[in-house]
């Protein structure tokens, strides 16, 4: 996918995809996966995700929103990352399975080595 056409993907408001779309436009490296995966597994995983980054006090953007809308989502999606030119953020991306449209998106700061 192209960087453009992932910028425009990337057009709601919301924390975590205007967080991506800033990284994606200064230079943030990304790669998109070709391979749909299942929502029922991706929910259970970032529902522990999110458990664990309360416990830990690891800032996210929006997580817990990620969870709900793949909950409900019941399609496979396709994932990609976004990662800040810094490194700091990674962000996670769900699309939907044909790539069109933009289904979730949460960030997560990196924890400094």
């Amino acid at each position: 996918m192209e960087r453009s056409e992932l910028t425009r993907l990337l057009a709601s408001e919301d924390e975590a995809t205007a967080g991506a779309r800033d990284a994606l436009v200064h230079g943030g490296e990304y790669v998109i996966w070709h391979e749909a995966a299942d929502t029922r597994s991706l929910t259970r995983a970032y529902d522990r995700r999110l458990r664990h980054t309360r416990r830990t006090g690891q800032e996210t953007l929006g997580l817990e929103r990620t969870v709900q809308i793949l909950g409900g989502h019941g399609q496979p999606v396709r994932l990609g990352q976004v990662n800040s030119p810094d490194s700091s953020w990674a962000f996670m991306l769900f699309l939907a399975e044909d790539g069109r449209k933009l289904i979730a998106c949460t960030g997560v700061k990196r924890q400094a080595r």
